[in-house]
């Protein structure tokens, strides 16, 4: 029997996405010939509320393996929105069932984090065969041990760090260096220790800023002459943990801080230690450029077990490595969960171990 397999990507994009639609398609028309039909819907759920899709031939998930991005594009809606009609008077949810049924899919693959996977929760109920695939250079979605995404963004943080450790040096600096995750630090504690930091700051584990310093201080008069400080983008000191969201951020914007704590951590150990201190900020590269060779195998893995749940017709799920296996987990199991860093975890006994600062 025919099958037509809608495919979207949400959210924010990051390398491995193109790399997991191909692992599908291949896997599909490997398993299923002609009797597969793949709709691509563009620019997310976006596209989906907005019956904006394709129907895709075999022909357009060749060389697409390497490339960043994703060739369906992507756009952040919102998934608190989903249930809010706005001006233009559109029940999102209703609309999105309405492309389903009107490109007659017979299931929908939704590649991305977090907010991909509540609103993917919200049409499975609704009678739409949902299976979700687990992206971001987060590493934070609930229930696998890792993310497509994930290895490449830990490659190119880390190469930023390397860089950084020769101009520290340099000028006997003090660096601090901006690395991408608002609520879980895994990228930070993953690439600062494989570039060497001498501080790592995570959100899940709120910094005193003195015992920063005192880090740093340390380290000069052991005659080290720069340190390195990796600083997640969701890091709070102890203070602002004991704060509501709303308060802590008008504080930061009447300081001149922004939303992120880098920058006020750089001005507070110059001030504190003496030491020149610098800002990095390498923001979207971490997420851009082609996928490493472990998140390319990771992607391919994930596409083609999602194959087999289609071809099961084993929907309501979202495809995920639990040591190191490949498997599925109910998606309402998944969905409106964080995988934090938790205090207990072997990297965080590992950077304790090299003599690294938490803050």
């Amino acid at each position: 029997m025919k099958k037509r397999v809608g495919i979207l990507t949400s959210g924010g994009d990051c390398p491995g996405l193109n790399a997991t639609i191909r692992g599908v398609a291949k896997a599909l028309y490997a398993r299923m010939g002609d009797n597969v039909e793949i709709v691509g819907i563009l620019n997310g759920y976006s596209g989906l509320i907005n019956g904006d899709y394709k129907e895709m031939s075999e022909d357009d998930f060749r060389g697409i393996l390497t490339l960043g991005g994703t060739i369906l594009g992507t756009k952040r809606t919102p998934f608190k929105m989903m249930r809010v009609v706005e001006d233009d008077n559109v029940d999102k949810v209703a609309a999105m069932k309405k492309t389903y049924q009107d490109a007659k899919l017979d299931c929908l693959l939704c590649l991305g984090g977090n907010g991909t996977h509540n609103t993917a929760n919200l049409l499975s109920p609704v009678g739409l065969n949902i299976i979700g695939l687990p992206k971001t250079i987060d590493n934070d979605i609930f229930g696998t041990d890792v993310t497509f995404g994930f290895h490449t963004a830990v490659d190119i943080a880390t190469e930023v760090i390397d860089r950084i450790h020769t101009t520290a040096g340099s000028h006997s600096r003090v660096m601090c260096i901006e690395i991408m995750g608002n609520k879980a630090g895994w990228l930070t504690l993953y690439s600062g220790i494989a570039g060497g930091a001498d501080i790592i700051l995570l959100p899940e584990m709120p910094y005193d800023i003195d015992r920063v310093c005192e880090a740093v201080e340390r380290r000069a008069k052991r005659g080290s002459n720069f340190s390195i400080i990796a600083v997640a983008e969701g890091a709070m000191n102890v203070e602002e943990a004991r704060m509501k969201r709303k308060d802590w951020m008008a504080k930061r914007a009447e300081q001149g801080f922004g939303a992120t704590a880098t920058n006020r951590i750089a001005q507070a150990v110059q001030k504190k230690t003496g030491m020149e201190t610098r800002v990095c900020i390498p923001g979207h590269m971490q997420r851009g450029g082609s996928p490493s060779a472990y998140d390319r195998v990771l992607a391919t893995q994930f596409g083609s077990y999602a194959a087999g749940l289609v071809a099961d017709e084993h929907y309501g799920v979202t495809v995920a490595m639990v040591n190191r296996h490949v498997t599925a987990n109910p998606l309402a199991d998944i969905a409106g969960k964080t995988r934090g860093v938790p205090g207990d975890c072997d990297m965080l006994n590992v950077a304790r171990a090299m003599g690294i600062s938490l803050g």
